[in-house]
Protein backbone atom coordinates (compact mmCIF):
# COMPACT_ATOMS: atom_id res chain seq x y z
CA UNK A 1 0.00 0.00 0.00
CA UNK A 2 1.15 3.52 -0.79
CA UNK A 3 1.06 5.96 2.11
CA UNK A 4 0.87 9.73 1.87
CA UNK A 5 1.18 10.84 5.50
CA UNK A 6 3.36 8.20 7.12
CA UNK A 7 6.69 6.54 6.44
CA UNK A 8 7.53 2.93 7.20
CA UNK A 9 10.93 1.32 7.68
CA UNK A 10 12.67 -1.65 9.24
CA UNK A 11 15.85 -0.23 10.86
CA UNK A 12 16.88 -3.40 12.69
CA UNK A 13 16.11 -7.13 12.58
CA UNK A 14 12.56 -7.78 13.73
CA UNK A 15 11.73 -4.07 14.15
CA UNK A 16 9.10 -2.20 12.15
CA UNK A 17 8.72 1.58 12.32
CA UNK A 18 5.65 3.66 11.54
CA UNK A 19 6.55 7.37 11.36
CA UNK A 20 3.92 10.12 11.12
CA UNK A 21 5.10 12.47 8.37
CA UNK A 22 3.01 15.62 8.35
CA UNK A 23 5.59 18.30 9.19
CA UNK A 24 3.48 21.20 7.91
CA UNK A 25 0.90 20.48 10.64
CA UNK A 26 3.17 19.25 13.46
CA UNK A 27 1.92 15.74 12.67
CA UNK A 28 -1.66 16.60 13.63
CA UNK A 29 -3.93 13.57 13.39
CA UNK A 30 -6.82 13.53 10.96
CA UNK A 31 -8.85 10.65 9.56
CA UNK A 32 -6.40 9.86 6.78
CA UNK A 33 -3.36 9.91 9.07
CA UNK A 34 -4.93 7.57 11.61
CA UNK A 35 -6.18 5.18 8.93
CA UNK A 36 -2.69 4.98 7.44
CA UNK A 37 -1.13 4.46 10.88
CA UNK A 38 -3.48 1.62 11.75
CA UNK A 39 -3.15 -0.01 8.33
CA UNK A 40 0.65 0.01 8.69
CA UNK A 41 0.45 -1.37 12.24
CA UNK A 42 -1.84 -4.15 11.04
CA UNK A 43 0.60 -4.97 8.23
CA UNK A 44 3.53 -5.24 10.63
CA UNK A 45 1.38 -7.25 13.04
CA UNK A 46 0.78 -9.85 10.31
CA UNK A 47 4.44 -9.90 9.21
CA UNK A 48 6.26 -12.90 10.72
CA UNK A 49 9.59 -11.08 10.30
CA UNK A 50 8.54 -8.33 12.72
CA UNK A 51 8.58 -8.86 16.48
CA UNK A 52 8.17 -5.30 17.78
CA UNK A 53 6.83 -2.05 16.34
CA UNK A 54 7.84 1.57 16.93
CA UNK A 55 5.34 4.40 16.41
CA UNK A 56 7.00 7.80 16.13
CA UNK A 57 6.87 11.26 14.58
CA UNK A 58 9.58 13.89 14.17
CA UNK A 59 12.04 15.35 16.66
CA UNK A 60 9.78 18.42 16.85
CA UNK A 61 6.44 16.67 17.30
CA UNK A 62 5.21 13.16 17.89
CA UNK A 63 1.71 14.46 17.13
CA UNK A 64 0.42 17.86 18.23
CA UNK A 65 -3.17 16.73 18.63
CA UNK A 66 -6.10 16.18 16.33
CA UNK A 67 -6.63 18.27 13.21
CA UNK A 68 -8.93 21.02 14.51
CA UNK A 69 -9.83 22.18 11.00
CA UNK A 70 -11.32 18.75 10.33
CA UNK A 71 -13.41 18.81 13.51
CA UNK A 72 -14.48 22.46 13.64
CA UNK A 73 -17.73 22.02 11.72
CA UNK A 74 -18.51 18.49 12.89
CA UNK A 75 -21.63 17.88 14.98
CA UNK A 76 -22.33 15.26 17.65
CA UNK A 77 -24.22 12.88 15.37
CA UNK A 78 -21.47 12.94 12.75
CA UNK A 79 -18.86 12.22 15.40
CA UNK A 80 -20.92 9.40 16.87
CA UNK A 81 -21.66 7.78 13.50
CA UNK A 82 -18.19 8.33 12.06
CA UNK A 83 -15.18 6.07 12.45
CA UNK A 84 -12.35 8.50 13.13
CA UNK A 85 -12.43 7.66 16.85
CA UNK A 86 -13.98 4.19 16.90
CA UNK A 87 -11.24 3.04 14.51
CA UNK A 88 -8.67 3.83 17.20
CA UNK A 89 -9.62 0.50 18.77
CA UNK A 90 -7.58 -1.04 15.95
CA UNK A 91 -4.41 -0.03 17.79
CA UNK A 92 -5.54 -1.96 20.87
CA UNK A 93 -5.97 -5.10 18.76
CA UNK A 94 -2.34 -5.17 17.58
CA UNK A 95 -0.83 -8.27 19.22
CA UNK A 96 2.84 -7.30 18.97
CA UNK A 97 4.40 -4.81 21.42
CA UNK A 98 4.33 -1.18 20.28
CA UNK A 99 6.84 1.38 21.53
CA UNK A 100 5.99 5.07 21.15
CA UNK A 101 9.17 7.05 20.46
CA UNK A 102 8.14 10.57 21.47
CA UNK A 103 9.95 13.85 20.94
CA UNK A 104 8.53 17.34 21.10
CA UNK A 105 4.78 17.78 21.30
CA UNK A 106 2.47 14.90 22.23
CA UNK A 107 -0.78 16.74 22.79
CA UNK A 108 -4.43 15.75 22.71
CA UNK A 109 -4.85 12.83 20.35
CA UNK A 110 -1.07 12.57 20.09
CA UNK A 111 -0.77 12.04 23.84
CA UNK A 112 -3.65 9.57 23.73
CA UNK A 113 -2.07 7.62 20.89
CA UNK A 114 1.26 7.43 22.73
CA UNK A 115 -0.53 6.14 25.83
CA UNK A 116 -2.26 3.45 23.77
CA UNK A 117 1.16 2.00 22.98
CA UNK A 118 2.76 -0.51 25.34
CA UNK A 119 5.83 1.55 26.22
CA UNK A 120 7.03 5.11 25.70
CA UNK A 121 10.64 6.16 25.05
CA UNK A 122 10.89 9.95 25.15
CA UNK A 123 13.40 12.59 24.25
CA UNK A 124 14.27 15.31 26.74
CA UNK A 125 12.15 17.74 24.71
CA UNK A 126 8.94 15.71 24.92
CA UNK A 127 5.86 17.50 26.27
CA UNK A 128 2.67 15.61 27.09
CA UNK A 129 -0.72 17.28 27.45
CA UNK A 130 -4.48 17.07 26.97
CA UNK A 131 -5.52 20.65 26.10
CA UNK A 132 -9.01 19.82 24.78
CA UNK A 133 -10.70 21.99 27.42
CA UNK A 134 -9.33 25.03 25.60
CA UNK A 135 -11.53 24.05 22.65
CA UNK A 136 -14.65 23.49 24.72
CA UNK A 137 -14.42 19.70 24.47
CA UNK A 138 -12.84 16.83 26.38
CA UNK A 139 -10.34 14.09 25.46
CA UNK A 140 -12.15 11.52 23.34
CA UNK A 141 -9.67 8.73 22.65
CA UNK A 142 -8.91 7.54 26.17
CA UNK A 143 -7.18 10.56 27.71
CA UNK A 144 -9.38 10.82 30.79
CA UNK A 145 -8.95 7.11 31.49
CA UNK A 146 -5.37 6.24 30.53
CA UNK A 147 -3.71 9.39 31.85
CA UNK A 148 -5.48 9.01 35.20
CA UNK A 149 -4.33 5.39 35.45
CA UNK A 150 -0.78 6.40 34.53
CA UNK A 151 -0.18 9.50 36.67
CA UNK A 152 -3.00 9.52 39.24
CA UNK A 153 -6.14 11.61 39.64
CA UNK A 154 -4.62 14.86 40.90
CA UNK A 155 -2.03 15.26 38.14
CA UNK A 156 -4.47 14.11 35.46
CA UNK A 157 -7.01 16.69 36.64
CA UNK A 158 -4.45 19.48 36.40
CA UNK A 159 -3.29 18.38 32.97
CA UNK A 160 -6.84 18.30 31.60
CA UNK A 161 -8.47 21.16 33.52
CA UNK A 162 -5.58 23.65 33.68
CA UNK A 163 -3.72 22.67 30.51
CA UNK A 164 -0.60 21.62 32.37
CA UNK A 165 2.06 20.18 30.07
CA UNK A 166 4.14 17.37 31.52
CA UNK A 167 7.83 17.49 30.68
CA UNK A 168 9.71 14.31 29.84
CA UNK A 169 11.26 14.31 33.31
CA UNK A 170 7.87 14.75 34.96
CA UNK A 171 6.37 12.02 32.80
CA UNK A 172 9.21 9.69 33.74
CA UNK A 173 8.76 10.42 37.44
CA UNK A 174 5.01 9.82 37.19
CA UNK A 175 5.45 6.50 35.41
CA UNK A 176 3.99 7.65 32.10
CA UNK A 177 7.18 6.93 30.14
CA UNK A 178 9.81 4.21 30.40
CA UNK A 179 13.00 6.11 29.56
CA UNK A 180 14.22 9.58 28.62
CA UNK A 181 17.19 10.29 26.36
CA UNK A 182 18.71 13.29 24.56
CA UNK A 183 16.85 14.19 21.37
CA UNK A 184 19.86 13.04 19.35
CA UNK A 185 19.64 9.47 20.62
CA UNK A 186 16.06 8.75 21.79
CA UNK A 187 15.01 7.06 18.54
CA UNK A 188 18.14 4.90 18.36
CA UNK A 189 17.51 3.85 21.96
CA UNK A 190 13.90 2.99 21.10
CA UNK A 191 15.19 0.81 18.26
CA UNK A 192 17.58 -0.97 20.67
CA UNK A 193 14.72 -1.71 23.04
CA UNK A 194 12.50 -2.89 20.19
CA UNK A 195 15.28 -5.11 18.83
CA UNK A 196 15.71 -6.71 22.25
CA UNK A 197 11.99 -7.43 22.49
CA UNK A 198 11.89 -8.71 18.91
CA UNK A 199 14.61 -11.25 19.79
CA UNK A 200 12.45 -12.85 22.47
CA UNK A 201 10.11 -15.81 21.84
CA UNK A 202 7.13 -14.32 20.02
CA UNK A 203 4.35 -16.39 21.60
CA UNK A 204 5.54 -15.67 25.14
CA UNK A 205 5.80 -11.96 24.29
CA UNK A 206 2.26 -11.96 22.95
CA UNK A 207 0.90 -13.76 26.01
CA UNK A 208 2.69 -11.33 28.35
CA UNK A 209 1.35 -8.26 26.52
CA UNK A 210 -2.14 -9.73 26.62
CA UNK A 211 -2.01 -10.47 30.35
CA UNK A 212 -0.48 -7.12 31.35
CA UNK A 213 -3.14 -5.20 29.40
CA UNK A 214 -5.85 -7.19 31.16
CA UNK A 215 -4.49 -5.93 34.49
CA UNK A 216 -6.17 -2.57 33.76
CA UNK A 217 -9.54 -4.17 33.12
CA UNK A 218 -9.94 -7.06 35.57
CA UNK A 219 -10.05 -7.46 39.34
CA UNK A 220 -6.96 -9.00 40.93
CA UNK A 221 -8.65 -12.39 41.24
CA UNK A 222 -9.83 -12.30 37.61
CA UNK A 223 -6.42 -11.09 36.47
CA UNK A 224 -4.60 -13.88 38.27
CA UNK A 225 -6.92 -16.42 36.65
CA UNK A 226 -6.26 -14.84 33.25
CA UNK A 227 -2.51 -14.91 33.84
CA UNK A 228 -2.69 -18.59 34.82
CA UNK A 229 -4.48 -19.38 31.58
CA UNK A 230 -1.75 -17.72 29.52
CA UNK A 231 0.91 -19.41 31.68
CA UNK A 232 -0.55 -22.81 30.86
CA UNK A 233 -0.77 -21.93 27.17
CA UNK A 234 2.95 -21.16 27.10
CA UNK A 235 3.65 -24.72 28.22
CA UNK A 236 2.18 -25.96 24.94
CA UNK A 237 4.83 -24.23 22.82
CA UNK A 238 8.05 -25.53 21.33
CA UNK A 239 9.76 -22.42 22.69
CA UNK A 240 8.98 -23.48 26.27
CA UNK A 241 10.81 -26.76 25.64
CA UNK A 242 13.72 -25.02 23.91
CA UNK A 243 14.01 -22.30 26.55
CA UNK A 244 14.12 -24.71 29.47
CA UNK A 245 16.48 -27.13 27.73
CA UNK A 246 18.80 -24.25 26.82
CA UNK A 247 18.81 -23.06 30.43
CA UNK A 248 19.64 -26.54 31.72
CA UNK A 249 22.34 -27.04 29.07
CA UNK A 250 23.77 -23.55 29.68
CA UNK A 251 23.48 -22.41 26.05
CA UNK A 252 21.63 -19.62 24.25
CA UNK A 253 18.11 -20.64 23.19
CA UNK A 254 17.19 -20.92 19.53
CA UNK A 255 13.61 -19.69 19.38
CA UNK A 256 11.27 -21.21 16.83
CA UNK A 257 8.33 -18.91 17.61
CA UNK A 258 5.90 -21.80 17.79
Amino acid sequence: MTYEMILIETPAPGVGVVRVNRPDALNALNGQVTREIFDALDTFDRDDAIGCIILTGSDKAFAAGADIKQMANTDAVTMMMGKDFTDWTRLRRVTKPIIAAVSGWALGGGCEMAMMCDMIVASETAKFGQPEVNLGIIPGAGGTQRLTRAVGKAVAMEVMLADRRLTAAEALGAGLVNRVYPVETYFAEAVKLAEKIASQPRIAVRLIKDAVNKAHELSLTEGLDYEKRNFYLAFGTEDKTEGMNAFIEKRPPQWKNR
